[in-house]
């Protein structure tokens, strides 16, 4: 694969032109990068669920884009051609796609926009399943145009300086984790593209480490210089002048600006405040949920203790010691210097004002 813009880890593939609708989704399985590229075919939308839940998929705006094709799947799978049955059983089918990842707001998002045009397209059950896969098919072109959006957006906020920058990010905000191109990463990619980049600094984003298998490997696919460090190497380098901007993706965002992201975000922005290091976060207008006020509300996902405890094969702990796994935390607005959307930059303050008459299910 020569370039990372080129990674799409969700692909809607038609069995034949003729049958568009006999097609199948194809991800890339990012559970076994960097060591092996693998694609996972996914027919049913149980197998989609699970997808999501695994891993295989991840990141916020992929999580959308994935789950939308997963509503299409499971309409495909419903037999009856009565409209009020079908209806109900879509619904269904959304309660399990929901049930898959609580803190990815996109998910939610996505999901809704399905229902929502099915339940106000008119016509037979075949012609809805039809508008139903042209709506996924949509959702993941506008991921990726705003995407690209966020990254020129973001381009135009880094700070200003004779010098290349050296940016940090946190987990995987890149290609693989949207439709293609990232929303972080995205933001690394413009500044690369316009020669304002010297080098990324990737956190190997313990436990699942997606900075250091994933985010490395598409900076490595496109060229751009990436160096991996641990976690908690992020204060030591702010301290002796490598970081100049810190720029990080999002799960999701309250109204008031506060964030939730991968965990060891919060810590990150800790630090580069106490740096006066600028730190955005990047992230799509479908990212943010008005509907909740602030950062308390934002579920946060646990997940399984053998994240911790194993690496492969290779035991870490002694038995008899308990875990803690939560997989995100909430980064609070006033450590944000802005939200990059594909809206332009915000302050988190400003978001209800500027930004909330635009998002529409």
């Amino acid at each position: 694969m020569s370039s990372a813009n080129h990674v799409y880890p969700v692909i809607w593939q038609s069995e034949s032109p003729d049958e568009a609708l006999n097609g199948r989704v194809l991800l890339i399985d990012q559970t076994r990068l960097p060591k092996e590229y693998a694609m996972v075919d996914i027919h049913r939308y149980e197998d989609m669920a699970w997808a999501i839940e695994t891993m295989i998929v991840r990141g916020a705006p992929a999580i959308g884009v994935a789950a939308a094709y997963g509503m299409y799947l499971g309409a495909r799978e419903i037999k009856t051609r009565d409209r009020t049955e079908f209806l109900t059983q879509l619904e269904q089918v959304a309660q399990r796609l929901r049930a898959t990842r609580p803190t990815a707001v996109n998910l939610f998002w996505a999901i809704d926009r399905m229902l929502k045009t099915a339940h106000q397209t008119l016509g037979p059950v075949d012609y809805l399943k039809q508008i139903l896969l042209e709506t996924a098919q949509n959702i993941n072109a506008e991921d990726l145009k705003t995407c690209r959006q966020i990254g020129n957006h973001g381009l135009q906020v880094l700070p200003s300086s004779p010098q290349k920058l050296r940016i940090l990010t946190h987990c995987n905000a890149g290609a693989l984790a949207t439709a293609g191109y990232g929303t972080a990463l995205g933001v690394v990619r413009s500044a690369w593209l316009g020669d304002r980049l010297e080098r990324v600094y990737a956190d190997e984003t313990r436990p699942r480490l997606q900075g250091a298998k994933l985010t490395a490997w598409e900076c490595v696919q496109e060229g751009i210089p990436v160096t991996v460090i641990t976690d908690n190497m992020a204060a030591h380098c702010m301290q002796r002048g490598m970081i100049d901007v810190v720029v990080v993706g999002a799960d999701r965002i309250a109204a008031n600006g506060d964030t939730a992201n991968k965990i060891g975000t919060y810590s990150v922005a800790l630090i580069a405040r106490a740096h006066n290091i600028p730190f955005f976060v990047a992230a799509p207008l479908s990212t943010i949920d008005f509907a909740i006020a602030d950062g308390s509300q934002i579920p946060i996902e646990e997940r399984h203790s053998s994240e911790i405890y194993q690496v492969g094969e290779t035991m870490l702990c002694p038995s008899g010691v308990e875990f803690y796994n939560p997989a995100f935390d909430v980064t609070p607005a006033n450590l944000i210097t802005a939200i990059i959307t594909e809206y332009g930059a915000v302050a988190p303050a400003d978001l209800k004002a500027k930004l909330a008459s635009r998002q529409m299910v």
